[in-house]
Formats: C-alpha cells, structure tokens, sequence
C-alpha cells in the first residue's frame, strides 16, 4: 500500500487526551443521583428543581463563545477556561452548600456557569478531532464522543469507591468531584491538546491503530454495562475493583500514541542506516527520485482539510445559517430527540423515586453506560462503510435512531420495573448515538469552516427544550404529588406521576422523526457523499436512501 497522510503519533496523543476529556466533561450528568437529596437540604420544589437542571444546560446558549475563542485562542487555553468554569461553579456550590447564605438564585447562576464551560471543552475536542485526522474524522470525533457517555458512571464510580467520599452526603461528594476531576484531568492533557500536521505514513498503520481503540473501546464499555448491572447483586465486583479495572482500560489507548512513537523511530533509525549505506556506495548521484502519484487519493492534495474530503452544498455560517430551512428542520428534530433524551436522563432522579427504587445510582449508571456504546455506534459504522464504499447520510443516521426512541418513551406507561430499565437502556442508547451523529451532522449540512460556531449555535437546542419539556414534567409531578399529599406537593409516588408526560414525549420524538426524515430528504443530493475515488468511481446508497429518493421528489 503506498504511503498517503495519515494520522501519527502526535494526532493520535491528541485524540487520547480528547479521549480523557470526553470521560470526566458531563459532570452535569450525575445530577439524577443527588436531586432528591439537593431538594431537601434547600427545600425547594420540584418546578425549582427542574430550574436548576435547566441551568446546566442554559449555559449552551452562551456556547458560541468558546467557538470564538478557539479561532483567536490555542486549544489548551480553551480547555482551561472551560475546567475554570467548572472549577468555580460547582467548587463554590461545595464549599456553601450548609451554609443559608448561598441561595436558590446562586445555585442557579453557579450551574449556568459550570454547564457553559462543558461547552468549551467539547469544542476543543471537536475541534482537534476535525482538524488532526482529515478524512478519518468521522470516526475519530465519534470514538471521543463515545467516551462523554461514560461520565455519569465514572462520576459515580468514584463517589462510590473513594474512602472519604462515602462517609459524606451524596449532594457534596458530587459537587467535590465535578469541581476537581475536570481541571485536574485538563491539566495532565493540556500538552496534546495541539493541532498537527498530517505526515506521510503507512495507512496500514492508522488502520490497525483504530481496529485496536475500537477493542479497547469495547472492552471499556463491556466493563461499565457489567459494573453496572453486577451493582444490583452482591456477586459483583466491589466499586473500588470497579473503579480500578475501569481506569486501567481508560487509560489503555495511551499505548497506541507509544507505539506508533516507537515505530517512527525505528522507522527513522532504519532510513538513517539505509542513506549511510547508499552513500558509502557511491551511488547517491545516479539516483533518480519519481514521484508516482497515489491512485486511490485522487484529487485530494496531501494536507486537505476534511471539508475538500466531504463538501455541503456551501459553507453556511452567521445570518445565513439561520435563514437556512435546513437549519430549523435541525434544530427541531434535534431538540425533539437528543435534547429530549437529555431531559429523560436528568429527571431519572424523581422518576426512580416514584417507582420507589432504591438505588438511583444503578438506574443512572445504566444509561451512561448504555449511552456510551450508543455514542460509540456511529465510530463503526463510519469506519466500515468507509471501507466498502458505502455512503452514509448523518441526517439519514439521526431519523433511524428518533423511532425506536419514540416507542421507548411509550414503553414507560407500564408501571413493570423491568419496562423503566428496558427503556432507560434504549433511550440512553439513542439519546448517545444521536448526539455522537449531529456533530458530523452539522459540518455535513454547513460545512467545517465556521463548525465551531454553528455547533454550538445548533446545541442552543437544548436549554430550550430542557426548559419547555422539563417544565411540563415537574408542572405534572407537583401537581401529582399536591393531590396526593393534600397539598403538600413535595413528592408524588405511583407510575401516574409522570404518565402524562411520557406520552408527551413520545408524541414529541415521533414529531423529530418526521422532521428529520424531511430534512435527509432535502439534503440527501449532497450530504453523506464519500470522494469518487475513496468509494471506487461510484457512491452507492442504502435502501434508506433510495426510499427518500421518492419522497423528495415532492420537496
């Protein structure tokens, strides 16, 4: 195989840290498991609950400025400014929390800011996975991506296992380690957080280095969903044994950068031998170089942005984004599925306590881990369709996975156990996988030049759909509970509490399902095209597609 510009060592030392970063920036996804606790100790409502989870999320609508920051600033201040925010939000929330001084409306601004700097790291690992692996981003921003799924565990895993942390309440120990786990984790990665040119290498080589993340990201995954459901009997792991097979093979893909390293330095070594030889032959002079161009490249120049590798229709940034009806058909259907997922996810607090389970933690551990082999799926199905020559849409990708999510959601009206764990696991699945989707779905719709602003004008979806869909559900909960309780309108207990709701909410997701239908159907004659050459002269579409042909023609 001839040698084209591949990711090196440096790339791949980049995407482990990105990898590190991903783990531990959804320190807002542990909320579940002290909300209940939180609601006491402040004696505040189930609508101002609600509030607060709503203000993580509200922080993505000021996420555009880390997009702005990261075209002026390098990528490991970006990061630092963003584990700050954390640092500072969550750190002062910990060290006031007894205290009557801190109030209802200091939480509030407190969280804001801790969710707004999740959006400047996730910028920077966007980024560094878009710029440093060329045509191979697509699965490298979903292999980091995978990871932000498994945060929720990890943050759990090591409330659970670390000595001190168990003898305090819940609610601190949480606060404590979404404070300090981010910034200490941004300053051991912050030497690789660097964009670097791609070299001349073997492809040979980046191909073998993803087979073996993807079995070391299978092996990390099998291990959570085990901790998680051995969590549940007394036959299991301990959370301290948990906690440390789990951080071996976290730190596992550090061995890939080190091994590609060592190979380019036996490579150089081995060159350095070669050109003594030919020199004291004498025959150095004779030597005519020819440059023979690699077929398989095509038109596609050594150093190409990823946009010269899959090109929209146009780049698409400022007004003109918003002007765009592809835009709003995103924004839409994105807010009806992952953000409502995201909802779903951050009311599994109140919803376990309805049902009267006793370990909110499990339930929680269970959908980050089944989040994370959700987010890991687009990694695959990038990498091997790639491979056969198959075009995959990513509009086309989100609409597939909005319908089984749907039907989840309907799934939860039976009061079962099993049901809430069955639809938990397919909605965190879902939820995983769509959010991994809608990254590469945005530089396919828009492009990659201004992704960093689009993206994060795009997640603005969320603290939108976070307010309206989570308010309904506390406005419901409360009203449940007042009516049960004679007015108290503290807890409400009984799978009536939320029935309502999830009939809204599957409502809703079939809505995001149709949108995003429509909106593959509109974009399907320049999104998800691989370059000729890499699909043999000829992209060749699914059944999916072919179906949408149909439909589009109407459009």
């Amino acid at each position: 195989m001839l040698p084209s510009s591949s990711p090196s060592s440096a790339h791949w030392l980049s995407l482990v840290g990105s990898i590190w970063l991903q783990t531990i920036n959804g320190p807002n996804a542990d909320f579940p498991v002290y909300s209940s606790q939180l609601k006491d100790l402040k004696q505040i409502s189930q609508v101002q609950l609600n509030f607060l989870a709503f203000a993580s999320d509200a922080g993505k609508l000021f996420g555009w400025f880390s997009g702005v920051a990261a075209l002026h600033l390098p990528l490991w201040l970006v990061a630092f400014v963003g584990a700050s925010f954390g640092l500072v939000g969550y750190g002062v929330q910990y060290l006031f929390l007894d205290s009557p001084s801190l109030r209802y409306w200091h939480l509030f601004l407190l969280t804001s800011l801790a969710g707004n700097g999740i959006c400047w790291i996730n910028t920077v690992c966007y980024l560094l996975c878009i710029r440093n692996f060329g045509s191979s981003s697509r699965v490298a921003v979903s292999l980091a991506t995978s990871y932000l799924g498994l945060s929720a565990k990890v943050y759990t895993s090591l409330a659970a296992s670390i000595p001190g942390l168990a003898n305090t309440s819940a609610t601190k120990a949480y606060l404590l380690l979404n404070a300090v786990v981010p910034m200490l984790v941004t300053v051991v990665v912050a030497p690789s957080l660097r964009v670097v040119e791609l070299v001349t290498t073997a492809a040979a080589s980046t191909d073998t280095a993803f087979l073996v993340m993807f079995v070391i990201t299978l092996a990390t995954g099998a291990c959570a969903v085990v901790g998680s459901i051995g969590s549940t009997s007394s036959s299991g792991l301990s959370s301290r044994e948990h906690m440390v097979s789990l951080g071996v093979l976290l730190a596992t893909p550090v061995l890939i950068p080190l091994g590609l390293r060592i190979r380019e330095s036996l490579h150089k070594i081995w060159e350095t031998k070669r050109e003594n030889r030919i020199h004291d032959l004498g025959g150095a002079d004779d030597i005519v170089a020819i440059d023979i161009p690699d077929a398989a490249a095509g038109s596609v120049k050594e150093g190409d942005s990823p946009a010269a590798l899959e090109k929209p229709r146009e780049e698409v940034g400022g007004v003109q984004l918003l002007r765009s009806l592809d835009f709003w058909l995103y924004f839409f259907s994105y807010m009806f599925s992952g953000t409502l997922g995201l909802v779903f996810l951050n009311n599994l607090g109140q919803i376990a306590e309805s049902r009267r389970l006793a370990q909110t933690s499990t339930l929680v551990s269970l959908s980050s881990s089944f989040g994370f082999f959700g987010r890991l799926l687009p990694s695959f199905m990038d990498y091997y369709s790639a491979k056969s020559g198959y075009s995959i849409s990513r509009t086309g990708s989100m609409a597939s996975l909005m319908a089984p999510m749907a039907g989840a959601f309907f799934l939860l009206l039976n009061p079962s156990n099993f049901f809430l764990y069955l639809s938990t696991a397919v909605i965190g699945t879902c939820t995983g996988a769509i959010t991994s989707v809608a990254v590469s779905a945005t530089t396919e719709l828009f492009g990659t030049e201004n992704f960093g602003v689009n993206h994060n004008v795009v997640v603005s979806n969320i603290p939108v759909g976070s307010l309206c869909f989570g308010y309904f559900a506390a406005y419901l909960y409360q009203r449940g509970a007042a009516a049960a309780g004679g007015g108290s309108g503290h807890r409400c207990i009984g799978a009536a509490c939320y029935q309502e709701t999830f009939v809204l909410w599957g409502a809703m997701c079939a809505v995001g399902t149709l949108l995003c239908s429509l909106l593959y159907a509109r974009s399907r004659s320049f999104a998800g095209r691989l370059p000729a050459a890499a699909a043999g002269g000829a992209v060749r579409t699914s059944f999916l597609g072919r179906l949408a042909n149909l439909v589009s023609r109407r459009w």
